[in-house]
């Protein structure tokens, strides 16, 4: 079982929306609420607390989640920065990171993804897969990987796979939730 207590919960809502014509996507209404709000609501229960990386609206995330921030570097830099942004406001062992338009969001996320973490106090990073490919931004990453972030973002580096890739992660099975990773880009 895991100990919530260990766990701080990050949504990613930073992005410039290109995709979704410009707009804040984790604003987007979707079944009478905002994107953001779901994916809260789907962690909260999974995290000691919540946090939200955005770069605009900050007044609005700040209704969803105490504590927001925003990227460090210009010009919208990626999950990553969004990532790096947090750091300071992260007090547990773990991060659970989350996109904002994800709004099926599995709700035995963390459970699943901390499971390989206690059994191996080396493993760095989990994340998901969904059968047919790895879900970088559904993620448990043990807050002492983070220090190599900054170096990795500073050399001009933004992919996440990659990064996670040098952390050592390591896959974990949600073939059995597929739609659950479903995100705005693709619903109908």
């Amino acid at each position: 079982m895991t100990d919530k207590a260990v766990i701080t919960g990050l949504i990613l809502a930073g992005g410039a929306g290109r995709r979704a014509g410009g707009q804040d996507k984790g604003l987007i209404q979707w079944q009478g609420r905002t994107l953001v709000a779901t994916v809260a609501q789907r962690l909260q229960e999974q995290v000691q607390e919540l946090l939200i990386s955005c770069n605009r609206n900050f007044e609005e995330y700040a209704r969803i989640a105490p504590t927001t921030s925003g990227d460090l570097r210009q010009d919208y830099q990626g999950p990553m920065a969004g990532l790096e942004s947090a750091v300071a406001h992260i007090h547990t062992p773990f991060v659970l990171i989350a996109p904002c338009d994800t709004p099926y969001i599995p709700l035995d996320l963390c459970q699943r993804l901390y499971e390989p973490l206690a059994e191996n106090p080396e493993l760095q990073i989990t994340y998901a897969h969904d059968g047919e490919r790895g879900q970088y931004l559904c993620a448990l990453i043990r807050i002492g990987c983070l220090q190599t972030l900054p170096a990795y973002l500073d050399e001009g580096n933004r992919t996440v796979r990659h990064w996670f890739q040098a952390q050592g992660a390591q896959k974990v099975d949600f073939s059995d939730q597929r739609q659950a990773f479903e995100n705005l880009n693709n619903l109908a």
